[in-house]
């Protein structure tokens, strides 16, 4: 598969999600088998290109090609803008968001809330492919299967994005207005493939290997994407693709394997955010990785109140060694013992 000049590795992408995919996480996924990561969204607003979130955003050093980066914003000069601003620091993917549900975006008319106007949907990324052309840059597009159940507009969309240079749609099988609440449908998904030479990635509560092959079944789809499935479990991405391949189902990783995992990924997130940032939003991926371990909720309220790096390592450090008393490898995932883990987050 390909977008433009890329081979990707394969078809089991990380989904762009807000305050998740930075540059370690992408970095982590795609080493852990993901074929294809974007970023979380970079804004179009020119007053916050200068901001540290955005700068963070922009920062793609030791990222393995290619480097896709996402965009959001309303107004389709500010948006072309912005996608030179971003090939310019090292994208060579730029991804347009009019996925994103969350009320933040919407509010403003970005992410999801642009598949109400239609023109203007279009013409944001007439304006972005124009921009990114004489770069060489290809293109894509996220988005919705519509804004509510009764007015699910991706089939026509998709069409016209198509029409005017979109190299890649990624569907996500629920509306604006759903969320991610209920369950993703993936007739939308497939009558987009149908309708559109360009590859169609399929994504939303995709979220073990078996799930995978089904979807890409369901739908004729030429790659998945995973979002809320990898927190805390990125080999999630190896054990899809894997499966893919063989048709067999890999064993859970090693206590040891995690341990690593997850302490050289605190390290380079520290190192991008600094102590103080650091070590507050590398919470969340703690608590993701120690949801379905046995002692797991003891140490997510101690490392709550940690505020050293080295402290915050030492103690990962220091649970992981315990576990590996206890057990060689991780229990079950969710998909293995019939359980479902979701958390809201922008995709």
């Amino acid at each position: 598969m390909h977008i433009g000049p890329y081979a990707l590795a394969n078809r089991v992408f990380a989904a762009p999600m807000a305050g998740v995919t930075d540059r370690p996480f992408r970095r982590l996924c795609k080493a852990l088998g993901a074929g294809y990561a974007v970023s979380e969204m970079v804004t179009s607003r020119r007053d916050l290109w200068d901001s540290l979130k955005t700068s963070r955003r922009a920062d793609h050093q030791g990222e393995v090609a290619p480097i896709a980066v996402q965009i959001a914003g309303t107004e389709a000069q500010m948006m072309a803008d912005a996608a030179v601003y971003n090939i310019e620091r090292g994208a060579q993917i730029i991804d347009i968001n009019m996925g994103c549900p969350a009320k933040k975006v919407c509010n403003k008319w970005a992410g999801s809330a642009l598949m109400q106007n239609e023109p203007l949907a279009v013409e944001i990324a007439r304006a972005v492919v124009a921009a990114c052309q004489p770069h060489g840059v290809p293109v894509t597009l996220k988005m919705r299967t519509g804004w509510s159940g009764e007015n699910k507009n991706a089939l026509t969309l998709a069409r016209a994005f198509e029409d005017v240079g979109i190299q890649m749609l990624t569907v996500h099988g629920r509306t604006r207005e759903q969320g991610y609440k209920g369950q993703a449908e993936y007739d939308t998904v497939a009558a987009v493939k149908a309708a559109v030479r360009v590859p169609v990635v399929a994504n939303g509560d995709i979220d073990s290997p078996r799930k995978a092959r089904e979807v890409l079944v369901r739908t004729g789809a030429d790659a998945v994407m995973i979002g809320r499935a990898a927190q805390g479990r990125p080999w999630i991405f190896r054990e899809v693709a894997h499966f893919l391949a063989t048709g067999e189902l890999l064993a859970p990783p090693l206590v040891a394997e995690v341990r690593r995992l997850l302490l050289d990924h605190l390290a380079e997130h520290h190192g991008l955010y600094g102590e103080y940032a650091g070590v507050r939003s590398a919470r969340k991926h703690i608590a993701w990785y120690l949801r379905s371990l046995p002692g797991g909720e003891a140490l997510r309220q101690q490392v709550n109140v940690i505020d050293s790096a080295d402290a915050q390592l030492a103690a990962v450090a220091d649970f992981f060694d315990a576990l590996a008393q206890r057990m060689d490898r991780l229990p079950p995932a969710p998909w293995q013992t019939g359980q479902q883990e979701t958390q809201e987050v922008c995709a």
